[in-house]
């Protein structure tokens, strides 16, 4: 019986067994959880001259983390944002008290 000898398929794009000492990600999912765990900052400036005089500056900072790592880096504005806590309940009972007494200053008020 003859054998005969059949090298292993290699895939297209890929590197040699060995090549790299990290491993790769694999999926999207992977690249995600990877950068929600790190995270991702990306920083960038827009000047708007006219003959040498600035008319216009923005500046946009982009961070990208997992809420527990923005928490270890101290960031943590949502806790305290009335539009994304329940104390916007809270809020709208203080309008509404603000309300009634701004109309019962100007009820009072217009007698002159």
């Amino acid at each position: 019986m003859t054998e005969t000898g059949t090298a292993p398929a290699s895939r297209p794009y890929s590197a040699p067994a060995g090549a790299s000492s990290r491993p790769q990600p694999s999926n999207l999912a992977d690249i995600l959880e990877r950068v929600l765990d790190k995270g991702i900052i990306i920083a960038g400036d827009i000047r708007v001259n006219l003959l040498d005089i600035e008319l216009l500056t923005i500046k946009i900072r982009l961070l990208i983390v997992s809420v527990d790592k923005a928490q270890e880096m101290g960031i943590d504005w949502w806790r305290n944002d009335p539009m994304l806590t329940t104390s916007e309940q809270g809020l709208a009972d203080e309008n509404r008290r603000l309300r009634e007494r701004l109309e019962a200053l100007e009820a009072g008020g217009g007698d002159d």
